[in-house]
């Protein structure tokens, strides 16, 4: 085996014991001429419960070509879960799934051991793209499993004064998702009617997050930049949200997660062997099959002395 370092980002939970309200401003990096903000992970603040990785793409609008276009690639030891407000994306994977993600829809991808995909703006577009992509940590007992692949056309919602709830993944105010999933977890897109004070119920046992996606608003009287995760703690019973606009905002949380994760590339892995292996089976064309539906090269392996950040949008 190669002696080659693996320089890898370690992910601790650090669950507050206690409310907080922190800002982690978060960085812009550039998918072709798609510009993303890299929410998570983020210097001080790696994991909120299993969620490891948040990218933010759109607002935009377009008149022509594929503002999205992720050539196939690997992954392992995570799930992916995209969530859109506007547009669509076309999911394909080794699986020989292919879907088709609009709003209010869901796609998520369980790795287990070893899968790869690619996602796209389809030719066939509203010339609009706006959305999220998240990662969770699959735990140990599960990691090492069967890749699968999910989408739902819609999940759940209800109405609460103040605004709309969207639950994608996990439970929130006795709402689950279908969205399978491996740890206790929340994710929801609140929708605060302008004017107004959403209000909702919390796991006080959860750490959660929010990220502002469209609008103005204000937690505590603390106004939400655009450009930032808002680290929120434990031990909340519940969150209210104003705004005098209108605004969407994604919620995530769940308890801290209990494993040390090591995050390289698009693995998540324990152990730099691991990475190691999973990288020369990607080169070698092993383990994680090929996607057919994508007309196209896939994308190489970076080397593994360089810090090579989680693929956006992947």
């Amino acid at each position: 085996m190669s002696n080659e370092s693996v320089n890898a980002e370690a992910c601790v939970a650090l669950g507050a014991p206690q409310s907080r309200f922190e800002m982690y401003a978060g960085r812009e990096v550039h998918l072709g001429d798609l510009a993303i903000l890299r929410a998570l992970p983020v210097k001080g603040r790696r994991l909120i419960g299993p969620w490891c990785f948040l990218d933010r793409f759109g607002p935009l609008t377009f008149n022509q070509g594929t503002p999205m276009d992720v050539a196939p690639h690997p992954h392992m030891g995570l799930q992916t879960v995209t969530w859109l407000l506007d547009g669509e994306i076309v999911h394909d994977d080794s699986l020989q799934q292919e879907a088709v993600l609009r709003p209010r829809g869901l796609n998520v991808m369980t790795s287990g051991g070893a899968i790869a995909h690619s996602e796209r703006t389809p030719d066939d577009n509203t010339g609009r793209l706006s959305g999220v992509q998240l990662w969770t940590a699959l735990p140990e007992s599960r990691r090492h499993g069967t890749a699968s692949f999910q989408h739902l056309a819609s999940v759940p919602t209800f109405e609460t004064p103040g605004g709309l709830v969207q639950v994608f993944s996990g439970g929130l105010a006795n709402v689950t998702s279908p969205a399978e999933h491996f740890s206790d977890l929340v994710g929801a897109d609140l929708q605060v009617h302008p004017g107004d004070t959403l209000t909702i119920p919390l796991q006080p046992h959860f750490e959660h997050a929010v990220l502002l996606l469209t609008g103005n608003c204000a937690i505590g009287g603390e106004r939400l930049s655009l450009q930032a995760l808002y680290y929120l703690g434990t031990r909340r019973q519940e969150l209210s949200v104003s705004s005098a606009d209108g605004a969407r905002l994604l919620l995530i949380g769940g308890p801290p997660f209990p494993e040390t994760i090591l995050m390289w590339w698009n693995f998540v892995a324990r152990t730099p062997e691991e990475v190691r292996e999973a990288r020369a089976d990607w080169e070698a064309h092993r383990r994680f099959g090929e996607v057919p539906a994508y007309k196209g090269p896939r994308i190489p392996a970076p080397e593994l002395i360089r810090l090579a950040q989680p693929n956006p949008v992947s």
